[in-house]
């Protein structure tokens, strides 16, 4: 199903309860570092590796013409070479989320493959991920939806103390039995594909939730997961054809927040690293000397002890975009040139 449209057709009664986006971003942000440093989870374990950015990974970029704030549905081939003057592609996740409890959401999409080889490129995949922060009056739910692959229910792992058989839709599951513990509702569902779905809701900190409500959206939740899925989502810029064998080792979108928008890419080969990170940045980070113009674009370029920085400025409206790693000066502007922005 299509996020996007699930959330404006079952939300938009709730758009004035819309928390302070300021607020919405710090709660993301903080969800990522408390859910990463009290649960080791493959997404989690292989998002260390991708710095500066919230990672994830492509499967397939469809040839689909971008919206501003939109996510669609639907299949189509691979994304081909592209010049600056080309529609955005837009990303596809491994999975739709088929029903969210009301409120207004803002949302984290990512996926991620670091370790697969040019021959079997989707090898190891560590799975999708959405991440959303839903409000509805005073109530904020945190729900986290994520593809473990590599973990299977018999090794769920629980932050509230031991969990308890159940059976969701036909299939085995493990989930939490306290929902009301510091993790709140936490489910491992069998994935059809084999290692376990993960299903995370709980309460903001400063928000309160019963814990039968945590459990009810949890479970209706993971009972309308489809795969494979068809939601696409909208980068806030692309990638063309790259330069040198590179190609799209994870993705994050995220929509919300004060910037209303945020993308970040992780360039390379996916089965060596380093990795080059390229991600929509705030102009306040910029910093460095002028560099060689990209795309009609004015550049600024900073080497610190063989980690080089390539700003494009205002390439996202006002926003800059960031090349990041330790390839060499020439790669970057190679990357750059490649980059799909926004008309």
């Amino acid at each position: 199903m299509d996020i996007e449209n699930l959330i404006k057709d079952t939300f938009t009664a709730h758009e004035h309860d819309a928390p302070d986006s300021d607020q919405v971003l710090a709660a993301t942000r903080q969800r990522l570092d408390r859910k990463r440093a009290v649960v080791s989870r493959p997404l989690a374990a292989g998002a260390g590796v991708v710095l500066l950015v919230l990672a994830a990974v492509a499967v397939v970029a469809l040839n689909r013409p971008a919206h501003d704030n939109q996510v669609t549905t639907g299949a189509g081939p691979a994304a081909v070479a592209a010049p600056a003057e080309a529609a955005i592609a837009e990303l596809t996740m491994p999975y739709s989320l088929g029903w969210l409890p009301p409120g207004k959401a803002d949302y984290l999409a990512r996926r991620i493959n670091i370790g697969g080889s040019a021959a079997n490129p989707e090898k190891p995949v560590y799975g999708g991920e959405y991440m959303l922060t839903v409000t509805s009056g005073r109530q904020v739910l945190l729900v986290d939806v994520q593809e473990m692959r590599m973990v299977p229910v018999e090794q769920a792992a629980f932050k509230s103390g031991p969990g308890q058989p159940v059976t969701l839709g036909g299939r085995a599951g493990v989930e939490s039995s306290r929902s009301d513990g510091p993790g709140g509702y936490e489910l491992y569902l069998t994935h059809p594909d084999g290692g376990s779905l993960y299903v995370n809701v709980a309460a903001q900190p400063g928000s309160t939730a019963p814990a039968q409500q945590l459990a009810d959206v949890g479970r209706r939740v993971a009972e309308n997961v489809a795969f494979p899925g068809k939601t696409t989502v909208t980068p806030a810029f692309g990638l063309g054809k790259l330069p040198g064998g590179l190609r799209m080792c994870a993705f994050d979108v995220e929509k919300g927040g004060p910037s209303g928008s945020r993308t970040s890419y992780s360039v390379g080969t996916c089965s060596t690293r380093p990795l080059v990170q390229v991600r929509s940045d705030e102009a306040g980070q910029v910093r460095g000397t002028a560099g060689e113009p990209v795309q009609g674009h004015a550049t600024r370029y900073l080497d610190e002890d063989g980690y080089r920085t390539l700003w494009i400025l205002k390439a996202v409206h006002d926003a800059p975009i960031a090349i990041a790693g330790s390839s060499a000066q020439a790669e970057l502007y190679a990357i750059a040139d490649h980059l799909v922005l926004p008309r």
